[in-house]
């Protein structure tokens, strides 16, 4: 399965970017293998749009899943017309997060997540 995660680096010891459309790499993690490739953030450039057009890239890519913590709505929509669940990431490495995926223990998110805040 090909997983996507915001990251502020590109290894799977780098951190989490908690933001989505704004991160400055994407991960996509093979979770059979734990092979990785890195993809830079063409949309953190622009002034609008960026949460849609990441989304659109990580699809064209063929990811499955996507972890993250800040989803806008658009992107979110996204990604809802492709049927690619998004799992909230939680503060750490990617490793840890795909660790985390792979045992079912990360959230599912279902709205939008920078519109206020959840109470959990």
């Amino acid at each position: 399965m090909k997983i996507a995660i915001s990251s502020e680096g590109k290894t799977l010891e780098a951190k989490v970017d908690s933001r989505f459309g704004r991160a400055q790499y994407f991960i996509i993690v093979d979770s059979e293998t734990m092979d990785y490739k890195v993809i830079d953030n063409a949309a953190v450039a622009q002034s609008s749009g960026a949460g849609t057009k990441a989304a659109q890239t990580l699809i064209d890519e063929g990811v499955q899943v996507l972890i993250s913590s800040s989803v806008g709505p658009n992107a979110m929509e996204v990604f809802k017309a492709a049927e690619i669940p998004v799992y909230k990431a939680i503060e750490g490495d990617v490793k840890t997060n795909i660790e985390l995926f792979k045992n079912g223990s990360l959230e599912k998110i279902t709205e939008a997540t920078n519109q206020g805040h959840h109470h959990h």
